[in-house]
């Protein structure tokens, strides 16, 4: 008599049912892990930022007005991926050498967006009443005031799948401090492409770039009506 050797249905179904248990608590676990990560990176790459706007100012290699003062700089000028601006006007001097931004954040769509580490990045530099303008996917737009530009910028990024990329916004400025939200306030909900805060979401005044950020909703309740605090 041949002797069969084997797992039995109810063996087979205990192993099955070993593995879902097992799966159910790992896989929420491994997501979490990813957009933790993804979160840092955001945060990363926003102080990189604030360092790099900080060295292409002191350097003067922007100075459309002449003035020897220089002027913040977009993600491709920083990159070195298009020519500055200068006194002929947008992206009409230098190729910046050496760059002071990552290569990774030179490819801006036609949003103004750079997309990195599933979130969206979107920088802004002011007009002279202080509304904030949207880079181009070629490089610099016309109109940036060259006097605020030497003292003002912002930039935020957002997830690029709200829950599965990422779940909170963050902002940052030319003060330094990174800015998070849970992005669950009444006009948040920021995710994907062409959905990212608009450039005063976080300030304490509308359509005013030169005004005080709202932090914890002082000195008054930010725009976008979601609660901005400090990244510690």
């Amino acid at each position: 008599m041949r002797n069969s050797k084997g797992f039995t249905l109810i063996e087979l179904m205990i192993v099955v049912a070993i593995i879902a248990i097992i799966a159910s608590i790992a896989i929420p676990n491994l997501l979490s892990a990813r957009l933790s990560a993804n979160e840092s990176a955001a945060i990363a790459t926003l102080r990189n930022l604030v360092s790099s706007q900080a060295e292409i100012q002191s350097q003067g290699a922007i100075d459309q007005d002449t003035d020897g003062i220089g002027e913040h700089g977009w993600f491709t000028e920083m990159s070195g991926a298009v020519n500055m601006r200068d006194n002929a006007g947008a992206n009409t001097g230098a190729v910046l050498v050496p760059p002071v931004l990552a290569g990774s954040l030179s490819v801006v769509n036609a949003n103004g967006e750079v997309n990195k580490s599933g979130f969206f990045f979107q920088l802004f530099l002011p007009d002279n009443a202080g509304v904030g303008l949207v880079e181009l996917s070629t490089g610099s737009p016309t109109g940036e005031d060259p006097d605020l530009c030497e003292t003002t910028w912002s930039a935020y990024c957002w997830p690029q799948g709200f829950t599965n990329t990422g779940n909170r916004s963050f902002m940052v400025n030319q003060t330094g401090d990174v800015l998070q939200t849970n992005n669950q306030g009444a006009n948040q909900g920021y995710s994907g492409t062409g959905a990212g805060p608009a450039f005063d979401a976080a300030y304490s005044a509308a359509n005013d770039m030169r005004v005080p950020l709202s932090i914890a909703n002082n000195p008054a309740a930010a725009q976008d009506a979601g609660l901005w605090v400090v990244v510690n």
